[in-house]
Formats: structure tokens, C-alpha cells, sequence
């Protein structure tokens, strides 16, 4: 068993580095390569990486085509059994990508696995989740009161919200910062790629989706740890740009998932009246208690 680790770079050479270095001093006990995809990067010569890191195969882009065309660009160039997609901006404490293989390994009906996220300061990222529906969104708006439920029972309602990231479970979809799957699943897919119909974001849920269209689910393992820099803007403008990006990435996505149905507008009101009040909210705490709300 092989795992090729693809990594996209995009103007950001030194934690990129920081990535590859966490890769090569954690990572023992498996068979693995790095394939590193820069993206035309426009600040530093991504020939510096292969001084840094003679061992690693360098895929020069011509063009920036995004996130999932680079993945795919450098599956193109793996040789791995296993295909694990790690963001530039992560890095590893410990033998996660061992772990996470052996659990991939031993069970055949996960089609993608994502391991624990945290932010620097230890906070968790939640990278297990479920696949938006009417009901999810409405238990959303109800949260306060779910907290008189069991902690197992709510945290599987609400896997996006009162999940804590402490025990390994099935989930619909999870994040591509850090995400491993078998390189036999691209064969059952449209063109045997990832789907590139995203230039950035949204497209772990989408590739989640048409994973479990193939009859397999997708795997939270909390027994390991992966930093996730993933720095976020407080400026009120930028976030509201990221809100309607995302607004618009998961409303295709729906509509990808039920048509121009009556659930796709009902369920598109819903959604985007619950984001831009939370929106809101988050920027009056910010700008009232410099609260920054995750």
C-alpha cells in the first residue's frame, strides 16, 4: 500500500514548506511520495521547493485552475494506492497519515476520511458533517434546545455544531484540507477525475456527495490531529464576499443534489435567511465585544 500526498501551492512557499517538512519528519512505518502542484505561482520560483526537498515530484502548472484541477493534476502524477489531499496549509504533529491509511485500510466501505482538525490555539474545526436538508437547517435554528439531549444523540443531529471531535463516526461529508481516499474510486467517477466544476471551495462537499453515490460513506477518525491554519478575515466585507461565495456554492450544490424542485426553494430560503442573520450577529459581536465567533 502506497499513499501519494498531493499538496497545491499557490503563492504560499513557506507554509507550504512547513507542510512538506511536518510530512517527511511524522510520517513513518508507510509507503508514501509527495506530489507537489504549484499552481503559476507569482511571488517565488517553485523550482525552490525541489532544492529544499530533492525527494518530493514538482508539477509545474501553467495556469492557476483552482483547487480541484490542481488535485487532479498531480492524482494525474501519483503512483499511490491511496490518494490523500492535504492542504498547504496544514501541518502534522504526529504519524497522521499512517493512522488515517490503516483505518482507510481496514475498512472497505469508506469511501473518504478525514482525521481531527484544529485551529493553532488547539480550538477544533469541525470537518465532519452532515449534508444540508430542510430539517438539518431547521434543527439549526433550534439549537439552544437540543442541549437537553444526550451529548451522543445531539451530537449526531448536529455533527456541524455540537459534534466536539472526540470519537471516531460516519459522517456524509468531510474536509478537504484533509481528506484520503482509494485512488480506485476515480475510475466509477465522471471522466475517473475529481469533479472540477469549483475553482475553490465547496468542492470536498460536492466530492463527498458523489462518493456516497458509489454506495460507500465517509469517516471522521478523532484519534489523530492535524493543525489547520486556515486563517479566517475579521474585515465585515471580506466575510460577507466569503458568505455569498458560500451561499451560492451550497445552494448548486442542493440543486445538484434535487433539481429546481420545490425543496430546492423552500430549502434556498431557509439556508440563506438563517447565514446572513448569522452573518450579522457574528459582525455585531465582533464589532460591540471584538468577539470573533467560529
Amino acid at each position: 500500500m502506497r499513499v501519494s500526498v498531493i499538496i497545491v501551492n499557490y503563492n504560499t512557499f513557506k507554509i507550504t514548506c512547513d507542510c512538506i517538512e511536518s510530512v517527511i519528519k511524522y510520517t513513518s512505518g508507510i509507503d508514501y511520495e509527495i506530489v507537489l502542484v504549484d499552481n503559476a505561482s507569482t511571488k517565488d520560483d517553485p523550482d525552490e521547493f525541489l532544492v529544499r526537498f530533492p525527494g518530493i515530484t514538482l508539477i509545474k502548472s501553467k495556469e492557476n485552475g483552482g483547487f480541484a484541477k490542481g488535485n487532479n493534476l498531480g492524482i494525474e502524477h501519483a503512483s499511490g494506492d491511496f490518494i490523500l489531499l492535504l492542504n498547504s496549509d496544514t501541518y502534522l504533529t504526529e504519524d497522521s497519515i499512517s493512522k488515517a491509511a490503516a483505518q482507510l485500510q481496514n475498512k472497505q466501505d469508506v469511501g473518504a476520511l478525514t482525521v481531527r482538525l484544529v485551529y493553532p490555539d488547539g480550538k477544533l474545526q469541525h470537518t465532519a458533517r452532515k449534508f444540508r436538508s430542510i430539517k438539518n437547517e431547521l434543527l439549526d435554528l433550534l439549537r439552544p434546545f437540543l442541549k437537553t439531549l444526550p451529548y451522543k444523540r445531539r451530537s449526531q443531529l448536529m455533527l456541524n455544531q455540537y459534534f466536539n471531535g472526540d470519537y471516531d463516526t460516519y459522517c456524509d461529508w468531510v474536509s478537504g484540507a484533509f481528506m484520503m481516499f482509494r485512488r480506485s474510486l476515480l475510475d466509477k467517477m465522471p471522466g475517473k477525475i475529481l469533479d472540477e466544476r469549483f475553482f475553490m471551495y465547496g468542492e470536498d462537499h460536492l466530492w463527498c456527495y458523489q462518493f456516497t453515490q458509489l454506495g460507500v460513506s465517509n469517516y471522521y477518525l478523532a484519534t489523530t490531529t492535524v493543525v489547520h491554519i486556515h486563517g479566517a478575515s475579521t474585515d465585515p466585507d471580506k466575510q460577507l464576499q466569503l458568505l455569498n461565495k458560500f451561499i451560492s456554492l451550497e445552494l448548486e450544490i442542493m440543486k445538484y443534489r434535487k433539481g429546481s424542485s420545490f425543496y430546492y426553494h423552500l430549502f434556498s430560503l431557509i439556508f440563506t435567511l438563517k447565514e446572513k442573520m448569522r452573518y450579522y450577529i457574528k459582525v455585531a459581536a465582533y464589532r460591540l465585544f471584538k468577539v470573533k465567533i467560529r
